[in-house]
């Protein structure tokens, strides 16, 4: 080894030392405010502020300029999901079981130190978060392929709780065994959505295998974890939680694919000057009664990011929308065009302000 080698590496250690001590001291404050949180009844993870961290470290970053963004916002979500596990436990109910696409989003935005409850259904997360033993819930709401995720918003209709949060993922499906050689794969299990994705894929290099459905891509997983020669198509994650091996990377069809989770809570965000605000709202049934109520958003300069339809559950052959929206609840624009809609529109329910 050159002694210039040597000294950059004994360098490096000092900076990995300096960096030790500094998480620790950040650590301690945070156990700090913990003990003050405690005794004024406030809820471990604030969404705003751990938003608005790593808003201000991204752009610390920009002044250096080396290290990259995505990786930094990655670490800085563990640095969070850590320290706030000294301040006391914190629990996130998700849809499926462990290792799916909802499980995935999850960790992405809460981190690995956060406690995972798996649901079995979207409506028991829900009432997970209402009972208080979950501190938040996290379900899914659209696919950039399947579209929206109409029980989410039956549920969403029917809470209390608020939308705190979004979080998107592309959809990436990986071809997972125990195997080693594609060759030796003569069964592939996965979920009907996750097969039908990735159907071009199976054709041209799996045309012999036998395909079949599984409940869920952990299912599938936990079949090709005992099964020689299977396969399983899942996310990438599940590689590692089952111990499989990654044998193809992005098998599905369209590359092209997101799905969309909300983050449901007890509390309503507070602004952060880039929010969306999302509503379901049920207008009259007669002529131009839809178009008045978008001409609302019009005059008050509200930018609608989405809006879609669905039956009523309360009356046959009424419709009701799903809103969203640009803006907060507290601006001035949004809160007085609720206001008009509700004076003029059959129904609207308020489901949150978060940032997007």
């Amino acid at each position: 080894m050159t002694k210039e080698l040597e000294d950059l590496r004994n360098e490096i250690d000092k900076i990995d030392a300096k960096i030790v001590e500094l998480l620790n001291k950040r650590a301690n404050i945070a156990k700090e405010i913990g003990n003050i949180k405690k005794q004024q009844n406030i809820q471990v993870r604030n969404l705003q502020r751990e938003k608005e961290v790593i808003s201000n470290v991204l752009k610390e970053n920009e002044k250096y300029g080396v290290f990259p963004k995505e990786a930094l916002e990655i670490i800085y979500k563990e640095i969070i999901s850590a320290i706030s596990s000294l301040e006391g436990s914190v629990k996130i109910a998700y849809f499926g079981p462990k290792a799916t696409f909802t499980h995935q989003a999850a960790i992405s935005h809460f981190g690995l130190s956060s406690d995972y409850i798996a649901c079995d259904s979207i409506s028991t997360v829900f009432e997970l978060v209402e009972s208080g033993n979950a501190h938040y819930g996290v379900v899914p709401i659209e696919n950039t392929i399947e579209g929206i995720v109409n029980h989410t918003i039956d549920l969403l209709m029917d809470t209390e709780l608020f939308i705190v949060g979004e979080i998107i993922i592309p959809i990436n499906l990986f071809l997972l065994s125990l195997e080693t050689d594609i060759a030796k794969i003569s069964k592939v299990y996965s979920h009907k959505h996750a097969l039908a994705q990735s159907r071009k894929f199976l054709e041209k290099h799996l045309p012999f295998a036998e395909i079949l459905e599984a409940k869920s891509t952990a299912n599938a997983c936990e079949i090709a974890q005992k099964e020689p020669g299977t396969a399983a198509i899942a996310s990438e994650v599940a590689a590692y939680v089952y111990g499989l091996n990654i044998l193809a990377k992005n098998i599905q069809d369209q590359k092209n694919n997101f799905t969309r989770f909300l983050i449901i809570g007890k509390t309503l965000t507070k602004p952060t000057g880039k929010d969306k605000t999302s509503i379901i709202m049920g207008v009259k049934n007669q002529t131009g009664a839809l178009y008045k109520a978008l001409e609302i958003f019009y005059r008050h300069n509200i930018n609608l990011t989405k809006i879609e339809s669905r039956p009523s559950k309360k009356k046959a052959w009424d419709d009701i929308f799903y809103v969203d929206m640009e803006g907060h609840i507290e601006d001035k624009n949004v809160k007085e065009a609720l206001e008009e809609l509700d004076k003029n529109s059959h129904m609207i329910k308020f489901l949150g302000s978060y940032p997007r």
